[in-house]
């Protein structure tokens, strides 16, 4: 990533000072789908690698790069697919 976006440290203090529970990294896989489904904790994450491609209960595909950000509130359907180089970003979850 570029120097005008945050190092991993950086994300996760940001985070864990707003009241996020835990801050992860979390690669994935070239061509990886993920049907639709939810997760019972809000997500608060930025890319940190690759690209990918989410959408939001039923809402047009949002196609991601590095430096995005994105947020999820529990319980809210999605789906997710993954770059050709397949796709890392950061998360913050909070229950």
């Amino acid at each position: 990533m570029s120097s005008t976006h945050p190092s991993f440290d950086q994300f996760s203090a940001e985070m864990l000072a707003a009241g996020y529970d835990e801050v992860l990294e979390r690669p994935w896989a070239a061509h990886v789908l993920v049907d639709t489904h939810s997760h019972p904790f809000e997500a608060n994450a930025i890319v940190a690698k690759g690209e990918m491609w989410l959408a939001v209960d039923g809402a047009p595909e949002r196609h991601l790069r590095p430096g995005d950000r994105f947020h999820l509130l529990a319980n809210v359907p999605h789906t997710e697919r993954y770059g050709a180089d397949g796709a890392t970003y950061w998360v913050a979850r909070k229950a």
